[in-house]
This record gives structure tokens, sequence and C-alpha cells, in this order.
């Protein structure tokens, strides 16, 4: 089976190509993909008749409990016929459908196959997550098949609409299925089917949601309005859309939990009710449409009514019924929307106003038609008959639900019988329409779907073999499926029920004022664009009112949600603290007050750069909390982190007026001191929670054993960051990576790989004989700003940083330090030697350029897993090396090293991509604008900076 799904990947990555090559006739190779899928099935039928699963299953992520698990039964059997089956002959007859002058055709039939792979997995499915995978991959490329037409509107708004309905329906079923897997301890449906089920109110949750997913996948009532829309598709992707793929899917859904959760409290009213409900409205609606294409759409809608409402019955002769149905229902409307896709392509129309006389032209096309029609009426000796039969035997002890049925079969003979006189019946009021000749490779694919609905009608009673495992899994009586059952009620019902559809459509002149008249409360594609349209609306004003483009109002409004929910919720709970010391010792205390009135005079501050230096404060306050609780590692990047902050502060202090504006009003200070106080609270109410409700050990427990054992350091944090956490930190890398690129991308104007001062040019040349400097870039900035007793500090600590940061990092395995600390050193000497010296002294000390240093960084810590798994290992599992040197003796080197040497370089590259753009970018701009900052113009008017 898997072997299946990679060649469908294949075939779709390779279609574009073939497409370019051959043309529509490219289509052919592609259909050997759902073919290959269509002769596995028939060499397994053996295997199904006997109900013995096929079950594959290969390890993935197994502390998720999440591996490709696939499984085969007579259900998802039936599926896999039909998916590859009906997949392969609508590829045939798109290569004839189709011109070479179509737009797209590459990548349409790439997506198709694709959309075929992706319903192939979804039915083989045994684990809940992958079929959930597999049913938005579904989503994703009938959307793309629906807006195959990008140019035109109707496209574009079909293709938006499905993939709105029914992805809300996917991921409230993926809710459901989280429910289940992690109540019953599995995500495999078979494990599942197999234990005891949740009960009470956590099933009914569950199943509620499953079916939601289900029922707007299969257009049930009231998620019905997408699948007419979806009409703007070709008509190929219509017929395989309709017959076996999407729409089946919750159809497929339904059946394969049934079994099991039938006696659930909700399932049977939701699914019989809302599936006889769409059965009624959707034939209803189908008399009513002069296009073809509608006409079998909302017939679609009527048939997948009475399918769930089969499925989800829970009997055994229901059960039997509904998979009777699903063959049936998949080869008639496969024909006849491929008839449509003929008549539509040799006349130009599809409107029945405008057909006549067709069967006189195009004989065999209405011989084709009449025969899938027929299938779909329930007409004997086809298939369609006995699964209409059926449904009715399983329904006998229900007389309402029958009624309804019968009801809803007479609107499907009529709309049958509609769709045949609309196409190809003589209008003596319309001129006869004039049609190409019809090419018998087009006529093929419909042919032979509609004969195999007429040659499986007497072999019912074999067919009916290879399908009643799947009903045997339900309790009840035996079944068997059969052509004749002999006088029954059913045989009556049957003749009751062509005998109405006949006098519906024979008396269609008087009853269509009726039909005109007798509408839904509101049409389904009605209120879906009124929803849109309210919820656009909501979002404009909502917008209006928050979005003001007001900083201090956007974190306003976070903090107070912040203390709203998860404040009101710590209130409701009032949970208790256990274990709570104010202090371990006084200096604590200390250390807390200097923190609480340096935040207190930072919210009063009204300079700029006095309240970054009172921020400062408060970090450097809480680095020494860290060390005062015994963390050094967590105080030495606190400090330096702080440090660094400060740089980056100063850097854009400086082009901001040196006051604070005199908003706000004194009123709203204090709503803000107040939100900022709740904020607080919360948050620490939040942590004593969280720390006083703790049950189990931590997991953190064990992190020193693992440091030494699996890691080879004592430094646990740096263990933790390189070895046991690595991932983490490698997601933390990458976030690093796209924050550089963000903040550049903001504030440069010009290419960052652009031409930078060449070393001979940083400083002025009066200065470049016979004169000492300290630092190149020294004299190339203004006077004001130079301190030659810097530029000497700079010049002799400089190397001497650099050497230590490299000292952090080859030491941080085993004592405080490691490469995210030894990067924060060597960026901080790059800050010094900038600050000291300008951009141009910040070019002599780093000459290569932010990204080159970023990428490599991030280089060398991927490349480091990906070595380790190479050499047989995990990703990023570490290993010791042992080594001896002359004179040195023996050591030993770990490969997380090199992880840490990425941390580091990515951390350089971080703070120099800052730099250069808040740093250098900017005073280049102020050059070339000719102004100073407003520090310097602060200074020459006597102000203090």
């Amino acid at each position: 089976m898997l072997v299946l799904l990679i060649l469908h990947l294949v075939a779709a990555l390779l279609a574009p190509l073939l497409v370019r090559w051959w043309g529509p006739r490219a289509c052919y190779p592609l259909a050997l993909a759902p073919a290959a899928a269509f002769g596995w099935a028939l060499t397994h039928a053996g295997t199904v008749r006997r109900g013995d699963p096929v079950v594959e299953a290969y390890p993935w992520i197994r502390q998720l409990d999440l591996d490709l698990a696939l499984r085969v039964t007579t259900l998802s059997w039936l599926m896999v016929l039909l998916v590859g089956g009906i997949g392969a002959v609508v590829l045939a007859y798109c290569a004839h459908y189709f011109t070479p002058a179509e737009p797209g055709l590459g990548r349409f039939a790439g997506v198709f196959v694709a959309f075929a792979g992706a319903m192939l997995g979804l039915v083989v499915a045994d684990n809940l997550l992958l079929l959930y995978v597999c049913w938005e991959l579904t989503t994703v490329f009938s959307y793309l098949l629906i807006g195959h037409h990008p140019e035109q509107r109707s496209s574009r708004w079909a293709a938006a609409q499905a993939l709105t309905v029914t992805t809300l329906g996917g991921l409230a079923m993926l809710i459901g299925f989280i429910l289940l897997g992690q109540h019953a301890g599995s995500y495999r449906w078979s494990v599942i089917a197999a234990g005891p089920l949740p009960g009470g109110s956590y099933l009914v949750a569950a199943v509620l949601l499953i079916l939601v997913g289900a029922l707007a996948k299969s257009a049930i009532l009231p998620f019905s309005s997408w699948l007419p829309a979806a009409m703007a598709a070709p008509t190929p992707v219509s017929a395989y859309l309709h017959a076996a793929a999407m729409v089946k899917a919750g159809v497929y859904l339904v059946g394969l939990l049934a079994p099991v959760l039938a006696d659930a409290g909700p399932w049977r009213p939701v699914t019989v009710l809302a599936g006889a409900a769409t059965m009624l409205a959707g034939g209803w609606a189908a008399l009513r449409q002069t296009d073809l294409k509608l006409l079998l759409a909302y017939g679609t809608v009527s048939q997948l009514g009475l399918l769930v409402a089969a499925t989800g019955a829970g009997t055994r002769n229901a059960a039997l019924a509904a998979v009777a149905l699903l063959l049936a229902h998949a080869l008639f409307k496969a024909a006849l929307f491929l008839v449509v896709g003929i008549v539509d392509h040799q006349a130009g129309t599809r409107e029945i106003g405008e057909l006549s006389g067709l069967r006189r032209r195009s004989p065999v096309v209405c011989v084709v038609a009449v025969l899938a029609a027929a299938s779909m009426a329930g007409v004997p000796p086809l298939f369609g008959f006995v699964a209409k039969d059926e449904v009715l035997h399983a329904f006998l002890d229900q007389p309402v639900l029958l009624a309804v049925l019968v009801a809803g079969t007479m609107l499907t003979v009529a709309y049958s019988a509609r769709f045949v006189w609309g196409a190809f019946a003589d209008k003596p009021a319309v001129a006869a329409t004039p049609v190409k000749p019809v090419p018998v490779a087009l006529l093929a694919p419909p042919a032979l779907l509609a004969l195999t609905g007429l040659l499986l009608g007497p072999l019912a009673a074999p067919v009916g073999d290879y399908l009643v495992p799947y009903a045997e899994l339900f309790v009840g009586g035996r079944a068997h499926l059969a052509f004749w059952h002999g006088f029954g009620p059913e045989l009556l019902l049957s003749a009751l029920v062509l005998t109405g559809g006949a006098l519906l459509f024979a008396l269609r002149g008087p009853l269509l004022p009726v039909l005109n008249r007798i509408r839904t409360p509101a049409p389904g594609t009605v209120v879906y664009e009124w929803l849109i349209h309210r919820f656009d609306r909501t979002a404009i004003e909502v917008t209006s009112v928050t979005q003001r483009g007001s900083l201090p109002q956007y974190l306003g409004i976070v903090l107070l949600v912040l203390v709203v929910v998860p404040g009101g919720a710590l209130l409701a709970a009032r949970p208790a603290l256990a274990g709570v010391r104010p202090w371990d010792t006084p200096l604590q205390l200390v250390v807390a007050l200097v923190l609480t009135v340096a935040a207190v005079l930072a919210v009063r501050a009204r300079r700029r750069l006095t309240a970054v230096l009172l921020v400062g404060v408060t970090g450097y306050s809480t680095a020494m909390l860290f060390i005062l609780y015994g963390a050094p590692d967590l105080a030495l990047t606190q400090f330096l982190v702080e440090t660094a902050t400060i740089a980056v502060y100063v850097l854009v202090v400086r082009r901001l007026a040196p006051r604070f504006s005199a908003r706000p009003l004194r009123r709203s200070r204090w709503v803000r001191r107040g939100i900022g106080v709740a904020t607080g609270v919360v948050m620490a109410g939040l942590a004593l929670a969280v720390a006083s409700s703790r049950t189990d050990p931590p997991v953190s427990a064990a992190f020193p054993d693992l440091a030494v054992r699996e890691g080879y350091g004592r430094n646990v944090v740096n263990v933790t960051l390189v070895d046991i956490r690595a991932w983490d930190t490698m997601g933390e890398l990458a976030v690093l990576v796209v924050a550089a690129t963000g903040v550049a991308s903001l504030v440069f104007e010009r290419s960052r790989t652009g031409p930078r001062p060449r070393r001979r040019e940083a400083a002025p040349p009066e200065t470049r004989e016979g004169q000492r400097l300290w630092l190149r870039g020294g004299p190339t900035l203004h006077a004001r700003h130079r301190s030659i007793v810097f530029e000497v500090v700079t010049r002799l600590l400089f190397h001497t940083i650099v050497l230590f940061s490299l000292f952090l990092l080859f030491s941080g395995h085993n004592a405080p330090g490691g490469g995210f600390v030894g990067g924060l050193v060597a960026g901080l000497a790059l800050a010094v030697r900038y600050l000291a010296g300008g951009r141009h002294e910040l070019q002599e000390a780093a000459p290569i350029g932010a990204g080159t240093v970023l990428g490599a960084g991030l280089a060398v810590s991927v490349g480091t897993g990906v070595i380790a798994m190479l050499a047989g290992h995990q990703v990023l599992e570490s290993s010791r090396i042992d080594l001896r040197l002359p004179g040195i003796g023996d050591f030993y080197l770990v490969t997380s090293l090199f992880f840490d040497v990425g941390v580091y370089l990515v951390v350089v590259g971080l703070v120099l991509d800052i730099l250069r753009s808040l740093g250098a970018e900017v005073d280049r701009q102020i050059e070339a604008a000719g102004e100073p900052d407003r520090a310097l113009a602060a200074d020459r008017e006597g102000e203090p900076t």
C-alpha cells in the first residue's frame, strides 16, 4: 500500500513534465498510478472476501503513537477499487477532453493524481491522525482543482467556499479524533474498536465533533452549499469528486466508525435525520435546475443524504445496503458527469433550454446516459435497482423514515428522467442543436462505467459475497445481497417509487410554479455569502476599533486579555499554594526591592535614556536573583542579554527625541499602571499555582544524570541546550535567523550585500601618514563623538574579550558558558568596537556579511545533526571522541561542541546584523541626508545627552 502512495506521489511530480512532452495524452501514463491501486485491490479480493484485513505498519514518531499504519478491510477495499478504477477511467477521459491549448494542464494533471493519492491514503489509513492528514490533503487538492480557472471569479469563489467549509469541519473532526485517541490510549482505529470506549459526555463530544467533519465533507445539511458551487471545476474533476473522492470521504468515515459508534447517543439521530433531510432538499432542488451539471450536483447532494442515512443507521441490513449503494452511485454518477462533459464538449452548452435532438444526433451517448440514469433511478436490472431495493428493505421496520426515503427516491426518479429528457429529447420550441462527432476515446469511459452498472445487477449475489463481511460487523439478522428477493413489500415500494417519480416528471409543467415557490427557507449559497459578509464586516469594525496604530493600546489589549482570562480562571480555581516562602535569604528581599524601585522609577521617567537605564537595572537585578538562587548560567546569560539590549536601545534612542511626549494624560497613566500591576499579580499567581500543583516529579530531575551519561558534560544547562533538548535549540536558532532578517529588512533601503567601504577608505587622507591611530575608524567620527580614552581601551581589550568568548564556548560543557553566552560576549566586543570607532571601524572588525555568519552558524548546527544521522545515531545525538596530544595528554571531545559552535556563530551574526542595520546603516542614512542625529542636536543646544 505504501508503494502505491509513493507511486502516486512520483506520478504527480512527473505530471507537468509529461504534459509538456506529450500534451493531454500524458494522462494515459498518469492513469497507471490509480490503475495500479485498482489492480492491487483485485489481487486481494480473496482475502477481503474471507473478512481478513490487509495490514502494513511503518514506525514513525513513537512518542506520539504516530506511525504509518495502513489497513484494508471490506469497506476500505471497496473504496480503493472506486478511487483507483474511476480515477484511471477519468484520467483516460481527460486525454481527449482537454486540448493542448488548455492553460495549466500540467499543474492540473499533477494535482489530480495527487488528489487520487491523498484519497487512497485516506481510505487505507488505520491511524486516525494519518487519516486526518490525508483528509486535509484532499481538501487542499480539491481547492486547486475547483479553482483550475483562477481568472474566473466563480472558480475562485467556489474553491474558497469548498476550502472554508471542509477545513472548518476537518478541524472539528481533528479535535474529536484527539478526544477519542487520548482516552483510548491509541490513535489506531483497529485498536480503539477492539477496546472499551469512553462513556458519558466525553464520547458524546467526540462523536459530535467527528460527525461535523464527516457531514461537512459529504455536503450534508447544513453544509451542502459548497458542493453545487464546486461545479465551477472542469467536468472530469466533478465526475471524480462526486463519484469516488472528496464527498465520499465523509460517507466512508461514517461507515468506518459506525460498527463501533452507532450506539453512541447522538450518532443515529444526527446521521439519519441529517441524511434524510438532505435527501429531500437535494432532490427537490435538482428538479429546479436547468444546467445539467447543477442538476447532477444537487442529485449528488440528495444521494449523499441517502448514503449517510443508510450508513449511520447501524444495522446489518442498512450497512449492506449502504455499501451496495456506494458502489452503484460511483458507477452511475461518474458516467453521467462524463456524459455531461461530452454534451458540453460537442454541443457547446449544458443548458436544458438550449439542447434539442441529441437523441438522434448522438444515439450512443444517449444510450449510455439512459443506462446510467436508469441505474440512478433504480430501474431493474441495473445495479442501482439492487441497491435501492436493499435500502428500502433495511428500513421496513421504521415507517416514518421509510416514508421519507420513498419520497426522496421518487424525486430521484423524477430528476433522472429530467436529465435524460433535458439532454437528449426533441423539444419543439427549441431548434435542433448542432453537435460535433463524438470520439470513441471520449465515449469509452462513460460507456464502460454504465455497462458495469448493467452487468453487476444480475451478478448482485456474487458481488454481495465481497460486501457481506462489512455488514457482519453490525449486530442483527443475516444480510445478503440479491437481484431478486421475491415478491415482498420492498418490491411494491420500488414499483411505487418508479410510478410516483414518473408522475412527478410527467406533471413537470403544472408543478413548475410549485417548484419555484417551494424553496428552502434560505438557499445554502445565500446563507454562506451572508455569513462571509458578516464576518468580513465584523472584522473591519473590530479592526477599526482596535488597530489604531498605537503600540501602547495593542500591548494594553494583550495584557488585559491575559489578566481577564488566565486571571479569571485562577480566581475561579483558587488553587492551594503549598510550600510558599517569601525568601530564602534577606539578600533576595534587598534585590527584589531594588528591582521594584527601578521598575516604578522607569514608569515615571520623562527622559528616554533614563528609562532605558532603569529598565536595565531591573534586568541586572533579575540576574542577581538568579545568582542568589544558585543559577550562574542563567545569571551570566541575563547579564549579557541585558547589556546587549541596552546597547540596542541606545542605537534606537539616538534617533528619537530626548524626552517622552507630554502624553499620556494623568488618567491614562493610572490606567496603564493598574494594568501593569494586575499583570504582575496574575503572572506571580500563575507561577505559584503551577509550582504548587505539580503532582509528578519534574522531568528535569533526570537531567543531571543524563548530562553526564549521554551528553558527557557536567554543566546541565549547556548539555540540555546542545544535547537533551537540542531540537528546541535548533528551532530557536531558526527564529533568531528570521528575526535578524526581519530587523535588517525593516531598516535597509538597499541590498544588504552591496559594496562596503574598503579598508583604505576608513580613515581620512590626512590621518593615513605619520599619525598613530588607535582605531582606523576613529577619525571618521565627528570630533564631539570621539573619545581617545575609549579608543585606547577598546584597542587593548577587544582581542581579550574575543578570546574570553572562545573560552566560554569551549568550557561551557563543564562550566558556566556555552555557545550562546560566548556569542553574546563576542557580539558585545563588536558593539564596543562600533561605539568607539563608528561604522567604518565595525567594518574593520568584521569584514564579512552578517548573513554569511548567520547562514554558516545554521549550517554547522544542522550539519552536526545530519552527520550524526549518517553515522547511524539519532539526529543531534552526541558522541565522545577520546584524543591524546603530546604535551597535553589524554582528553576527550564531544560532538555537541560543533553544534555549540553553530549557536555561537548565529548569535554573533545576529548582533552583527543589528549593529549594521540599527547602527551602521542608520549612520549612513544620516550622513547621506546631511543631518546630525538627535543626540548631537541636543548636545549643540546645551542639553545633556
